[in-house]
């Protein structure tokens, strides 16, 4: 058997098996593990050990428990409340100022935590319920909620953003800096079709009564709006020092976890239970990532070790006689397809053995490509019909918003999405400018 026929192999029963609901780095760790005793005997077991001291060696994995320490601190002690009262007061007094807002306060948890996940429990719990009691179109937040929430994989500290830069060996910083301008970008897309939709159907969004605002004065405003500020001092913080090169990647997030775990003290928050919870979630999620990456780099070194990539390389370029941005297209065209029953995390180590050295042979910038399949990966799992982020909204959503009404909600923002990564790839400057600036390139 050819190795390019066992490469097949290998990646077809791995997809099986996810399709058959195995855990992700039970299927891809499994698959690498007997795939390398199988060709090489027991020499083959030297290939994960391999990986795990990879793991244990990569110093910026140490980011990624901070970092999401830093985002359940500020979760669990209400922090994120406080912001949502602040937009809810300055934003209220306009139609669809709740549903902006919204994006706003998307945005400031994804420069808090890094995770899609966190953002969308934050928006379906503390935004979703409010939205509907002020009387907004149901179909439309509950779009407003899961497009946002999306911004916290494209966002720094971007937990994504951190694995793909392991995965395919390229600076952190860069790939952060990379990805603020765009994300920006979709959030202000965002707003303005909230904002021009909502002016011309104001039924969608209506804005607060003006007895309501009038309740509030002038001291209060500037209370709410010193709340809001605060993650902003955090995440500047943290990220000044690093950009300018005065801390490492490491050093930079425990400033930010410590930063935010004073900014709960100091506000009478830091409970016993908020402690717990937030150390407990945090194990919960780093081990998840820990194995995940494991399996990921085990499955990748048996792949290179076969020779897969030149395989497919040759396949697409001499063979079939692509160009280089026709490959591209279908690259990003089979997150949409995985996008259906994987998370952004599966899809990363699932595709990258293969997809990270082709691109770079294709000539592509790696930096830039991480930016497109970030924003790929976010349209591909809102995307109808089994769309990873739906049924997750569906599990937090009230039970007046059903499913039907998760699908029509989801496709005007993909739709904005798709567009702004459209732009990305016309122009790469809208992704590359900023590293290049900083890192005087």
């Amino acid at each position: 058997m050819s190795y390019e026929l066992i490469a097949f192999f290998m990646f077809a029963t791995m997809m099986f098996m996810l399709f058959t609901g195995q855990r992700v780095f039970g299927a891809i760790g499994g698959v690498a593990a007997i795939a390398a005793i199988t060709l090489w005997g027991t020499g083959g077991s030297d290939i994960p050990f391999a990986a795990a001291m990879k793991v244990m060696k990569w110093y910026p994995m140490l980011t990624l428990p901070l970092f999401i320490f830093m985002g359940y601190i500020l979760s669990e002690s209400k922090i994120a409340e406080d912001l949502y009262k602040m937009f809810h007061v300055w934003m209220g007094p306009i139609n669809g100022g709740l549903a902006i807002g919204t994006i706003g306060l998307m945005v400031l948890i994804s420069a808090m935590n890094g995770l899609s996940v966190a953002g969308m429990a934050i928006g379906a719990t503390i935004a979703l319920p409010e939205l509907l009691r002020r009387g907004y179109d149901k179909r439309m937040v509950t779009g407003v909620v899961q497009a946002g929430s999306s911004l916290g994989i494209l966002v720094p500290p971007s937990v994504v953003l951190v694995l793909y830069a392991m995965i395919a060996r390229q600076p952190v910083g860069q790939l952060w800096l990379a990805g603020v301008v765009p994300g920006l970008m979709m959030a202000t897309m965002f707003v303005i079709y909230i904002y021009i939709r909502c002016r011309m159907q104001p039924e969608l969004g209506p804005a607060l009564p003006k007895e309501e605002m009038e309740k509030y004065t002038k001291a209060e405003k500037r209370k709410l709006l010193l709340a809001g500020i605060l993650p902003l001092v955090i995440f500047f913080t943290m990220m000044i020092p690093f950009v300018k090169g005065w801390t490492s990647l490491v050093e930079s997030s425990a400033i930010g976890a410590t930063t935010a775990f004073l900014a709960a003290v100091l506000k009478g928050r830091m409970t016993r239970k908020v402690f717990e919870n937030s150390v407990r979630n945090t194990l919960a999620i780093s081990c998840m990532f820990m194995w995940i990456v494991l399996a990921a780099l085990g499955f990748g070194a048996v792949f290179d070790g076969l020779g897969a990539v030149k395989a497919i390389e040759g396949l697409f370029t001499e063979e079939l006689g692509l160009s280089p941005w026709t490959i591209l297209i279908l690259m990003q065209l089979s997150f949409i397809l995985m996008g259906t029953f994987l998370d952004d995390t599966a899809m990363l180590v699932i595709v990258a053995p293969l997809y990270v050295p082709l691109v770079h042979g294709l000539g592509f910038d790696l930096i830039w490509y991480g930016v497109l399949y970030t924003i790929t990966t976010q349209i591909a799992y809102m995307t109808p019909p089994f769309g990873y982020n739906l049924f997750l909204m569906r599990a937090m959503a009230p039970k007046e918003i059903t499913m039907p009404d998760i699908y029509a909600s989801i496709i005007p923002f993909v739709l904005v999405m798709t567009l702004a990564l459209a732009l990305i790839m016309i122009f790469p400057n809208i992704a590359m400018w900023l590293p290049n600036y900083v890192y005087g390139k």
